[in-house]
């Protein structure tokens, strides 16, 4: 029969009590570990983001905007679930510090880790910026600030610039004919500088030696090209028929007759409510009446589209001098070679004017 001495006995129950108290530590810390661990795992990478509909929002970002600007964007426009789960990251991924301006779309549901990534390495979406049926540098000027972050005004002061204008051969009065009216892809936080540069490359890009050279066959330059196409754009919204409308007044330059143009008047008088062009309006004094003078008027009556500037450049090569809108009020017109035809056509849209009791 084996005989354990008092003493060793209690040490073994010491041991044993030291190993329970170990494995259950252990076990603890392991508790503890594995409850942080899924705790962080919930703030880092479950989703935290909110959008209307689940479609992914827009987060303009302005220029300057520190850390406390970026959260109340967010938390305006309710993006964030769990708003301290958001700081907690942000925090330790130096957000702060780290700020980028820019137009970025944020998805529905997606972690916090992937937001803050995101946004610290200013990885936004570009925008597309579109103008056209524009009149003048000022309304292009508001709807292309409404797309990006440069302000209307400093876009115009940009266009404006004299030395800009001297480098490019043109003045105020025909700035606007290096704009081509489409679709652009920017940065939403482009300035006025970087807009106006971009549409310059644009024009030059557009301005191939076949294009210029058809320029010159037609006896223009660009800037005329341009100014030309401004007309044909307010004659008519029918891209089949611009050729030929741009052929009647390049017949007419060629002959060295006046253009007699109605959108000049229309432009002139600066009411854009006319719908019928009458005598008395060919008498105002102004450079852009193409009734009293010779030649182009000064400057563009409308930014043109490229539609209307390809119909000069491509223009109808029939003897046509004349043209007059259809009376069945289609929108297209009826062309005619002599003065007696045209005065017959014309007579016809008179009488369904008068039918329809258009007086001005």
């Amino acid at each position: 029969m084996a005989y354990y001495h008092p003493k060793y006995t209690h040490q073994k129950k010491k041991k044993s009590k030291v190993k329970k108290f170990v494995f259950l530590f252990i076990t603890l810390l392991i508790v503890v570990a594995v409850a942080a661990g899924y705790y962080l795992y919930q703030v880092i990478y479950l989703p935290n983001t909110w959008t209307p509909d689940g479609k992914p929002a827009a987060l303009n970002i302005p220029t300057g905007a520190d850390y406390s600007t970026l959260k109340t964007i967010l938390y305006k426009n309710g993006l964030i679930v769990h708003r301290k789960n958001f700081e907690w990251v942000a925090e330790k991924k130096h957000l702060n510090e780290l700020i980028k301006p820019g137009h970025y779309l944020i998805k529905n549901a997606i972690p916090t880790l992937e937001l803050v990534n995101m946004l610290r390495s200013g990885n936004q979406t570009p925008v597309k910026v579109t103008f056209n049926n524009v009149r003048n540098v000022y309304q292009l000027a508001d709807i292309v600030s409404r797309q990006i972050e440069a302000d209307s005004a400093s876009i115009v002061r940009v266009i404006q610039d004299s030395v800009f204008l001297k480098r490019l051969g043109l003045n105020k009065t025909t700035a606007a004919t290096i704009f081509l009216p489409n679709t652009y892809e920017f940065w939403w936080n482009t300035n006025a500088e970087a807009f106006v540069s971009r549409m310059v490359q644009e024009y030059y890009k557009f301005w191939t030696a076949d294009k210029i050279n058809k320029a010159n066959e037609a006896g223009l330059t660009k800037t005329e090209v341009s100014i030309l196409a401004s007309i044909v754009e307010k004659e008519t919204t029918k891209n089949d028929e611009k050729p030929m409308i741009a052929g009647v007044y390049i017949n007419r330059l060629k002959k060295g007759w006046r253009l007699q143009a109605d959108p000049t008047l229309v432009f002139a008088l600066n009411d854009y409510t006319i719908k019928r062009v009458l005598n008395k309006y060919k008498l105002i004094d102004s450079p852009y009446n193409t009734y009293k003078h010779l030649g182009l008027p000064p400057g563009p009556i409308c930014i043109p589209s490229i539609a209307s500037i390809n119909a000069v450049l491509n223009y109808n090569k029939e003897n046509y001098f004349y043209f007059c809108a259809r009376d069945d009020f289609s929108g297209y017109h009826v062309f005619a070679k002599t003065n007696r035809q045209h005065a017959k056509n014309a007579k016809k849209y008179r009488e369904a004017l008068n039918k329809m009791n258009i007086k001005h």
